[in-house]
């Protein structure tokens, strides 16, 4: 399997792939890969001739350093797990930062029309910059057909469309259903950083997902909002956050349904210091 840890080298590497008519996937990732990542990969494979994954902890997405700091780091574990499912058919760029960033780890300003302010933005400070800013140039250094993103960071695949179609880049978006766990846990790279006690309550979040799902039929989105929150006041070794109903267009909060819009519920949730996140369609 073939590491590249320059983006010059890499992208000559592409360029060259590209010019024999080979077509190119791309999946971005900050490593520890997983079940879900591996999900996105072999789609891209069945629709490409190559991937390229990247493997790179952003630091200009971390509003909390300490988490930054804590962030697994497994990129021989990550390599043998991607030769699973295709050795030569997958590159992996795996850069420093310093090849990423020069001297200068800033966020680029980024405005998405509004979607960046809801959710994640309204509780993470410049996070959706920093996202902007890695993934609008590891798309310049890859230069992908397509490029693939799980829907649990669905307000991320929706600010990546976004840029996408702000910046005219000539690349496909495409985002992939939400891989979880047998017991209905999203995956995620914090998974393993759960304690054994907060792994064995986190499917919670799920669950309760689900029923918010059927209670949405018939009940309004304040009603269920409330019995929500009800919910996890029940369940000390979880704390939530937020859990919000937003159009999926606009990602705001709901203020009366319409049939005529779509709609997702999305929750955070801490488990201890571990914040976990999760959405599901509602419509």
């Amino acid at each position: 399997m073939k590491i590249f840890y320059n983006k010059s080298k890499l992208s000559q590497h592409v360029e060259a792939l590209k010019a024999k008519g080979g077509s190119v996937g791309f999946v971005p990732t900050m490593g520890a890969l997983h079940n879900g990542h591996l999900s996105l990969v072999e789609k891209g494979l069945s629709e490409n001739s190559i991937v390229v994954v990247s493997i790179f902890v952003n630091p200009t997405q971390f509003d909390n350093q300490d988490d930054l700091i804590k962030y697994p780091r497994t990129l021989d574990a990550d390599v043998s797990l991607l030769k699973t499912i295709g050795d030569t058919t997958i590159l992996v760029y795996a850069p420093t930062v310093e090849d990423i960033y020069n001297d200068n780890i800033t966020s680029q300003a980024f405005t998405f029309g509004g979607l960046e302010h809801e959710m994640e933005g309204a509780f993470r400070d410049g996070h959706f910059d920093g996202v902007g800013t890695i993934v609008k140039r590891l798309f310049e250094i890859v230069r992908p057909g397509k490029a693939y993103f799980g829907e649990k960071d669905f307000q991320q695949l929706q600010i990546i469309k976004k840029m996408v179609e702000l910046y005219k880049m000539p690349l496909e978006v495409i985002g992939c259903p939400i891989y979880r766990a047998e017991d209905g846990l999203a995956m995620s790279s914090r998974n393993t950083r759960l304690t054994s006690e907060h792994r064995a309550v986190a499917p919670f979040i799920y669950k309760t997902l689900k029923t918010a799902k059927i209670k949405f039929g018939t009940k309004s989105a304040k009603d269920v909002s409330e019995w929500v929150e009800k919910q996890f006041k029940k369940q000390p070794l979880l704390e939530l956050e937020y859990f919000i109903i937003a159009d999926i267009e606009t990602l705001k909060p709901i203020k009366r349904k319409s049939t005529k819009k779509t709609y997702r519920a999305f929750i955070a949730v801490y488990a201890g210091d571990i914040r976990l996140i999760d959405n599901i369609a509602l419509n």
